[in-house]
Order: structure tokens, then sequence, then C-alpha cells
């Protein structure tokens, strides 16, 4: 995924088009499974696990003039945990 995102930066850049990814850590869904929770959160410096909130911003950030100068890059949204 990140040499896709590296590529096609390159090829809709001259469009104004960014091309970014977000790879999230644990995030507090229903895929999170009780079991793997306090684990999760101890891999985190905030010892927590991520909210859906906190992987949105990241993408909000990205699709947003703000980001405007962030293409081809793979934004990790782990809370540090990876």
């Amino acid at each position: 995924m990140e040499q896709f995102v590296r590529s096609l930066s390159w090829e809709l850049g001259q469009r104004g088009i960014t091309v970014n990814a977000v790879s999230p850590g644990p995030t507090e869904t229903d895929m999170m499974q009780d079991r793997y929770r306090d684990a999760a959160a101890a891999m985190s410096p905030f010892n927590r696990i991520g909210e859906p909130g906190d992987i949105a911003d990241a993408a909000v950030f990205l699709a947003s003039d703000a980001g405007r100068w962030v293409t081809g890059q793979n934004i990790g949204a782990g809370g540090g945990a990876f």
C-alpha cells in the first residue's frame, strides 16, 4: 500500500491531487475484542487505544487544505503503539 500511494502521488501530483494513506493502530470499534484491549492500550505511550475520532482527525487533516503539501505518505495513527 505504501508503494502504491507513493507511485500514485507522482501520477496525480501534476493535477494538484494529493495521495496518502492512514494506518490506524488499535482502535475502539466492534472489531476490538475485550481480551486484547488492555494489552493494546499498554503498547501506547498514552496508555489507551484510539477512538474512531482520533483516526478521523488524521484523515480530515489530510483531506483539508492544511494537508495540501503532504503527499505520498503513510500516516501512522496508532498513538505511538507501532
